[in-house]
């Protein structure tokens, strides 16, 4: 049995770095794309993603959902939130890449769980520990540092972190699976992206049809880009601890700065590094909180389970937001 958890955790491990690294490398596959505008790219991706997904549950054979779905109009008015604000992120995304913003945008994934926990602060009236606070007002600081490094406030890496806090945040309480989720959204989206298109094309502006047989196969494969690494990531996410998701979600914001450095040859002047410096040092400490707070939990379990009485809580407050941001819960199909 141990070996066969050993295997399972392997396995769990491979997927997350194949999920985590795909969403990492994705810049260097939008501008294959031009000349493509970003608009186009995303209702390609929008249309395309749901007939991978939609595919990949044909195979499966898991539909019953669907009609769970459909009978609850709460729930499918907060999946049409979800595909309106996943809309927001994946567009902006793809635009800053094709437009020379790469670390910007990586910036928005490295602040995205500071975000996150300043909004369940906010919405949720969770109550935060003292690391936690500092994590948060050392990510404000570096805001400001870079709103002067750049002239302006980084509005690419805002927009990309609320957004996708804001689709988290509304996936948690739609409470379906990673693939399910994206069908369910993709399938909003797919009209209005058809529309687009249509549209497009009605004008002369399209170029899926006037830019040759390869142009058209590496638009229709936006669908896979976006599918793969989801699958990869619901298989990592049934086999490996939440905490070691946390740590392997930092991937791909740093696979995204890497190349925007190295590959795109985007600037880095001092005070950049100095905004990037501070967001890191608040990813470090909010990281640490949550490993230390995880583990004392764990010992308190065990203790609590030898004594005959699993304990609540060991510190009376609400971890929720906190440690999903830290850990990784609610990561889906971005970028």
């Amino acid at each position: 049995m141990a070996g066969s958890s050993k295997g399972e955790q392997r396995i769990g491990l491979f997927n997350g770095f194949a999920a985590y690294g795909m969403w990492g490398l994705v810049p260097l596959f939008w501008p294959l794309l031009k000349p493509a505008g970003a608009g186009e790219i995303l209702a390609h991706r929008m249309a395309w993603s749901l007939v991978f997904v939609a595919a990949a549950l044909l195979v499966v054979r898991r539909w019953a959902w669907a009609g769970e779905l459909l009978r609850q109009p709460r729930r499918l008015a907060l999946v049409t939130v979800a595909a309106a604000v996943i809309t927001v992120n994946w567009g902006v995304y793809i635009w800053a890449v094709n437009s020379g913003h790469v670390v910007e945008a990586s910036l928005g994934y490295f602040i995205n769980p500071l975000v996150t926990i300043a909004m369940g602060v906010l919405l949720l009236k969770e109550r935060l520990r003292p690391a936690q606070w500092a994590a948060v007002a050392i990510g404000f600081a570096a805001v400001v540092v870079l709103t002067v490094g750049y002239g302006r406030p980084p509005w690419i890496s805002l927009c990309l972190a609320f957004s996708f806090a804001t689709y988290g945040l509304v996936k948690k309480k739609v409470n379906l699976g990673g693939v399910e989720s994206l069908a369910a959204e993709t399938a909003i989206q797919f009209l209005p992206a058809v529309g687009y298109l249509v549209w497009l094309s009605a004008r002369g502006d399209s170029t899926f049809t006037t830019e040759g047989a390869g142009h058209a196969a590496l638009l229709a494969a936006t669908g896979l880009v976006t599918a793969l690494p989801l699958v990869c990531f619901g298989a990592a996410a049934i086999r490996v601890p939440l905490s070691t998701l946390g740590l392997l979600q930092y991937l791909a914001p740093v696979f995204q700065f890497l190349l925007g450095i190295f590959y795109f040859g985007e600037d880095m002047p001092p005070e950049r590094w100095a905004g990037f410096a501070l967001v890191w040092l608040a990813l470090a400490l909010l990281t640490w909180n949550a490993l230390h707070t995880a583990r004392r939990n764990a010992v308190a379990l065990r203790v609590g389970a030898v004594a005959g009485a699993a304990p609540a809580s060991t510190s009376g407050e609400v971890p929720a937001s906190g440690e999903v941001a830290a850990s990784g819960s609610g990561t889906g199909p971005y970028k």
